[in-house]
């Protein structure tokens, strides 16, 4: 039988606040829409060439952070 948890009991959360899921989730959503706006637009082949890397990033980086504590 577990025991109600209590003020005494809870964890202590050490992440720093910029490493919060929450965040960091936010900047990895920012990540894959920056590469599908690369991927859409005309005038850049570079930025077209990039735009696969970059949402393969984005992606990578919101399946890590959403093992993060809140």
């Amino acid at each position: 039988m577990s025991q109600p948890s209590s003020p005494c009991h809870e964890k202590k959360n050490n992440w720093p606040r910029w490493l919060r899921r929450n965040t960091l989730e936010l900047v990895a959503c920012f990540i894959i829409g920056l590469g599908i706006l690369m991927l859409l637009q005309p005038f850049a082949l570079i930025l077209y060439t990039w735009s696969f890397v970059t949402m393969l990033a984005g992606t990578v980086m919101f399946m890590v952070v959403s093992k993060f504590p809140e």
